[in-house]
């Protein structure tokens, strides 16, 4: 992962190394255990990319084979 950024409704905003752009969103995964924390609007904005991986400051994590898997491609 090259830059993330939060957007509205629990989705981000993607760009790949390799050029690809899109947009993923995170709703089906806020029930799940250590993904619930990302309800929070202020933190869930604290997104960032360490490592080429989407992370927040208490290590949720997205894997980037998922995110290119499933998000949803823009110009």
């Amino acid at each position: 992962m090259k830059i993330v950024k939060p957007l509205s409704d629990y989705r981000i905003y993607v760009e790949i190394a390799d050029g690809r752009k899109g947009v993923f969103d995170l709703k089906p995964y806020l029930d799940l255990g250590m993904f619930r924390e990302l309800r929070n609007q202020h933190y869930f904005n604290q997104v960032s990319v360490v490592f080429g991986a989407v992370t927040w400051p208490h290590e949720q994590d997205i894997a980037p084979e998922t995110l290119v898997a499933e998000m949803r491609p823009v110009r």
